[in-house]
């Protein structure tokens, strides 16, 4: 069954992590492009080109190709036969000897456009009865003068012309095998003398079965032509049909004889027969040699003879054919391109990861030694793929990251310092810490407050200063900060150095740098008094109720003194009155608006009867708990009664925005609770009106949003409305003709709400 990919959840998981990790990115990206430009001009091309080489130098020795047999005219040659060039006479009796041996090919890689003394007639009629013989020419080109075959050979067809190409640096690493003059085709020596012994195996050249027709075909092999850019090139002329070498990695990869053996008939039994015979020469006093990869390598010679370089180019061609030897193959730009972003990404990820400068070299050295042997690994299957590139890439995104963070971690020290500077001069205590809950700044005050000085506490926690229990609790909560990503609040135990416990309430927000670390700042607050007065006040309450009512009446305005109801911890009707207060005044000086919420809990009394009151008490603070987690730090959500709320929003810029918040609201409280392995369902109903539109007092707001309230509550519930013009009239209405305060008013609606 085929399963329908959801690319918006892919898009959602992967955008943060993008995100997250946008720096590496960027700077992977920067370093891979300027990687790219600088190989495009060309400004790599001999590194690259240099390290070709030594993956043809390090490369395991081949066997002999038996196939090829050289027959060498060297120096010691010619001392001997006192003369150079070698006659006709002499030459056509060398080929004679050969063409005895019965090889399938015969090239003679010695121009003879001119006679040269006695025999012309005997090396014609050698030529013209050897049909397996191929003669070598130069063709002319805008650099030097093209030298002509025998004509024998050339009407017969029997010609190939001489395939060595030197790149910038006088090295050969590509083999040419056709070319045309826009009206000819000709055939390179080596192609000609590999088709002539394929032929007698069966195989003829053809276009290719795979991919481009255009390309040649020999056995199972594609010769795919090279292109001005590929491998370490870098617009090199690629006119013609032209292939990368692939030479064999051996001292002596081809059988050889000395002409003078050949000459006098001295040819071991069977040592030319059913193989290709070349015929040149290996004299250092002609200055044929040419500088190859393998040039360098222990026990092979620094320059190579013509015709050895052909022989290496036929081995190429038919060992591709018939063995399916590896040709060397190269990956389109595109792809080579995302080969070097690649490595630029490992080193940017490296570098970001891995703070440690040591750490860091060692692995960015394994990286680039993995690299190599990739690269290694590629050519020894036929691949040649790019090393330089990717590890310029690789080393200077590392480089580039280091430096940023480098540059971060300057400018986090001016912060920090900039941050203490100004922290120490508030009274309160302040922490900040990382993700590890480590302290990373902390002010004087904190440090009076708990007893140890700043720098016994920099880098340490909790658990290093304060009883187990209390070391957990904290770090709890800054743990749930740290996962919602949110703002919190707690009340702690709190005991210091010399013993003594306080009772805390703690602030705490989460920020990011802009290197992406997340810091956790709180603030702290000692409330020992504040909950010692709150305990004295209860105590005296219950005392002065069971006494009776004059004393409960007398409780009942101590615990108004306080300015947080002591269920929920929320900000209670007198606090709530005097924010409001401060709001109005604020919004009409500066010329904003205000939205007050008024939120009353659906079916809160159906839950408190049935479930009991303990339960009804979890659930009031976990409502207080969900409203004040929804808001900003600005708002102010505060408990007037029994399951009432109100909610004060400053600066709200419209009344749409009130609506979504009250929405937001009404979706976060209809929310499962489960409270003691109970799972509670409830909604709520809220009324709104806007300051200065709905009344522009005090009274008049909260009139106007209770209405409201009981609007939503009765149009069926788990809904919010706006204060309407007539809910606002008949709030004034009742402002005029009451003059009852704003404890009235509240007590009023209590009352209608438990009733």
């Amino acid at each position: 069954m085929n399963r329908r990919i959801d690319w918006t959840s892919v898009q959602a998981r992967i955008e943060p992590w993008l995100q997250g990790n946008r720096r590496v990115w960027l700077t992977a990206a920067g370093f891979a492009g300027v990687a790219i430009f600088v190989r495009l001009l060309g400004i790599l091309e001999t590194v690259e080109l240099a390290a070709f080489d030594q993956l043809f130098q390090i490369r395991q020795s081949e066997g002999t190709d038996e196939r090829i047999v050289l027959v060498y005219i060297d120096d010691d040659d010619i001392s001997s036969l006192d003369a150079w060039p070698i006659s006709d006479a002499l030459m056509a009796t060398a080929l004679t000897h050969i063409k005895a041996q019965s090889p399938r090919a015969i090239g003679l890689d010695i121009y003879r456009d001119l006679p040269v003394g006695e025999g012309k007639e005997q090396l014609d009629n050698v030529f013209s009865t050897t049909p397996n013989l191929i003669g070598i020419e130069k063709r002319t080109d805008r650099y030097v003068a093209g030298v002509r075959p025998p004509e024998v050979l050339q009407d017969l067809n029997q010609v190939g012309f001489n395939d060595v190409l030197l790149d910038p640096n006088g090295r050969v690493r590509r083999s040419l095998l056709f070319t045309n003059d826009g009206k000819e085709f000709y055939t390179s020596f080596a192609l000609k003398l590999a088709q002539l012994y394929l032929a007698e195996d069966g195989i003829t050249a053809h276009g290719a079965e795979r991919g481009n027709s255009a390309y040649l075909q020999l056995g199972d092999a594609i010769f795919e032509p090279l292109s001005p850019n590929d491998g370490g090139y870098v617009g090199v002329d690629s006119g013609g049909y032209q292939i990368i070498a692939n030479f064999r990695s051996n001292a002596e990869p081809f059988e050889t004889i000395s002409f003078t053996d050949v000459l006098a008939g001295e040819i071991p039994t069977d040592l030319m027969n059913d193989r290709i015979v070349l015929v040149g020469s290996n004299a250092k006093s002609l200055q044929d040699y040419f500088s190859t990869p393998l040039s360098g390598r222990q026990q092979i010679d620094h320059t190579m003879p013509g015709i050895k370089l052909h022989a290496h180019f036929i081995s190429q061609i038919i060992s591709a054919a018939i063995d399916g030897r590896a040709l060397i193959h190269v990956w389109p730009e595109p792809v080579e391109w995302g080969w070097i972003f690649i490595w630029s990404v490992l080193g940017a990820s490296l570098s970001w990861r891995v703070r440690s400068p040591v750490k860091l070299a060692l692995l960015l050295l394994l990286s680039g030694f993995t690299l190599c042997v990739v690269g290694y690994g590629a050519f020894i299957i036929g691949w040649w793929i790019p090393v330089i590139p990717p590890m310029m890439a690789l080393v200077g995104a590392a480089i580039g990251i280091t430096g940023y963070i480098a540059h971060l971690e300057g400018e986090l020290q001016k912060s920090k310092e900039f941050l203490n500077s100004v922290i120490n001069t508030i009274p309160d205590p302040i922490f900040v810490k990382d993700s590890q809950h480590r302290w990373v700044v902390l002010n004087d005050a904190y440090s009076r407050f708990i007893g140890y000085s700043v720098d016994d506490l920099i880098g340490k926690n909790e658990n290093h200063f304060l009883p187990p229990h209390q070391a957990r609790s904290i770090q709890l909560q800054d743990e749930v900060a740290f996962l919602d990503e949110s703002q919190g609040e707690s009340e702690d135990e709190f005991t210091n150095s010399s013993g003594h416990t306080y009772t805390i309430y703690i602030k705490r927000s989460l920020h990011k740098d802009s290197a992406g670390n997340r810091f956790l700042v709180g603030v702290i607050h000692d409330i020992t008094q504040r909950k010692r007065m709150e305990d004295e006040l209860r105590r005296t309450a219950a005392e002065l109720v069971q006494s009776n009512a004059e004393l409960r009446q007398t409780g009942a305005h101590l615990r108004e003194m306080a300015y947080h109801d002591p269920l929920t911890g929320l900000p209670n009707r007198k606090l709530f009155q005097e924010r409001l207060i401060q709001s109005i005044d604020w919004a009409n000086y500066n010329e904003q608006l205000i939205a007050l919420l008024f939120v009353d809990l659906d079916g809160f009394k159906l839950v408190n009867d049935s479930r009991g009151h303990v339960i009804g008490d979890l659930l009031l603070k976990a409502v207080a708990k969900r409203l004040s987690g929804s808001l900003r730090s600005s708002d102010t959500v505060a408990r007037i009664g029994g399951d009432e709320f109100v909610v004060i929003l400053p600066a709200i810029p419209s009344r749409q925005k009130a609506g979504q918040v009250a929405q937001k609201l009404l979706s976060t409280l209809s929310e499962t609770f489960v409270l003691e392995d109970e799972t509670i369902s409830i909604t709520a109903s809220i009324g709104i009106s806007m300051y200065p539109f709905d009344g522009e007092s005090l009274d008049t707001l909260i009139v106007a949003a209770d209405q409201s309230m009981y609007r939503a509550k009765s149009g069926g519930k788990n809904q919010f409305r706006f204060a309407s013009s007539s809910e606002i009239s008949r709030s004034a209405t009742y402002q005029s003709e009451q003059s009852y305060e704003m404890q009235t008013v509240d007590v009023s609606i209590s009352e209608r709400i438990n009733a």
